[in-house]
């Protein structure tokens, strides 16, 4: 049994303590399951996470990236980050107790909406600033922040809480150690993680970046035809506001954007910055009325994000499959990959989706809500 400060990975079995239900959502590794705990008749819901059985073996999550996120989850405690209530080990499973969260992702909610101003927009946008100034206080960078895990607590109020999950990336910052890796969902990594370079929080301000331009106009500013453009995109820092999606946005928005997808980490927001631009908190009742007249074209947002969500799927799946079919040929030895460098970078990220458990935190999905149809 191994102590992590608060957390014990205990050896009982889960099915002692807890009522395990349906299944809610599941991943390449993972699967996700309502349950209900025997003693005080709390729902919460049940991460089965299987474990790498040997170190040859390609199949299951290693030891310690699990504990790495147990390490981080209970050390958590905020209003906008999903809680670690217990975690339970057996032969071939890790099991996390997590807070239930049912009320989907956040642009799904959004599309939905039949109108939206920037001054609404800000109000969810304010509450993933305030959980990631949560984590940044802590020296932890989340590293797979985009729209899949940002998942609402309850969706049947007006303004729902925002619950940050899937802690599988994420990593501390520890000063003086230089941190580099190649990981994340290529749409949404920063210029940084595409040249390998060394990594800290400012990743996470990127992403924002990236998230604000697609709620505002579904559009995604780096996303191309294949994974190779779209790192190509972010390396070169290539977006617009096109007129087409951009025609009536403040300015004031579009300056907190080119603020946050700066190449030059040293120059991009950091969260207490982000949270104190006008956009976010008007200095004036000029900025205030501009948010609140400035209206995101839902219409535009829904055709353009179903767009982007069925090109995202399409891809993975047909990756997934080819990679399958490379594996099963004997293509993908080891001593057969690239070197690490410009493609090599592009295949890792590539057999990272493909490969990686890390996306299900709580996939809370409502029968009439798009399931996921990759492990990203």
């Amino acid at each position: 049994m191994r102590t992590l400060g608060m957390a014990v990975f205990k050896q009982q079995k889960v099915e002692d303590f807890y009522d395990i239900g349906e299944d809610l959502g599941s991943g390449q590794f993972a699967i996700v399951k309502r349950c209900t705990e025997k003693s005080t008749g709390v729902e919460y819901a049940a991460k089965f996470i299987k474990k790498r059985q040997n170190r040859a073996s390609r199949r299951g999550v290693r030891r310690e990236e699990i504990e790495r996120e147990v390490d981080i989850l209970q050390e958590l405690q905020h209003p906008n980050i999903i809680t670690l209530h217990d975690v339970y080990e057996n032969r071939t499973d890790v099991v996390l107790i997590l807070e239930l969260v049912l009320g989907g992702e956040l642009f799904d909610f959004l599309a939905q909406k039949e109108s939206l101003s920037e001054e609404e927009a800000t109000e969810f946008i304010k509450q993933i600033l305030n959980g990631v100034q949560y984590l940044h206080s802590k020296k932890i960078a989340h590293f797979d922040l985009k729209p899949e895990n940002i998942m609402l607590l309850d969706n049947n109020i007006q303004l729902p809480r925002i619950k940050l999950i899937d802690f599988g990336l994420a990593h501390r910052i520890k000063d003086g150690v230089e941190f580099k890796n190649i990981f994340g969902t290529p749409e949404f990594v920063a210029p940084e993680i595409v040249n390998y370079e060394p990594l800290g929080l400012e990743a996470d301000m990127w992403t924002i970046g990236v998230i604000t331009y697609i709620l505002l106009s579904g559009a995604s500013p780096f996303l191309g035809d294949s994974k190779q453009e779209t790192l190509a995109n972010i390396s070169a820092v290539d977006f617009e506001f096109d007129e087409e999606f951009f025609g009536s946005t403040s300015e004031l928005a579009k300056s907190f954007i080119r603020q946050l997808l700066v190449k030059d980490t040293r120059k991009r927001l950091k969260i207490q910055d982000a949270l104190s631009h006008p956009w976010i908190k008007p200095v004036n009742p000029r900025q205030a009325l501009v948010r609140r007249q400035s209206v995101v074209n839902i219409d535009n947002f829904r055709r353009q994000y179903a767009r982007r969500r069925w090109q995202l799927s399409f891809r993975i799946v047909a990756l997934c499959n080819h990679l399958t079919r490379m594996m099963k040929k004997g293509h993908t030895k080891a001593q057969d990959k690239p070197k690490m460098g410009y493609v090599g970078r592009t295949v890792a990220m590539f057999e990272r989706e493909c490969e990686s458990d890390q996306e299900e935190e709580v996939m809370m999905r409502k029968p009439r809500t798009r399931k996921r149809s990759s492990t990203s």
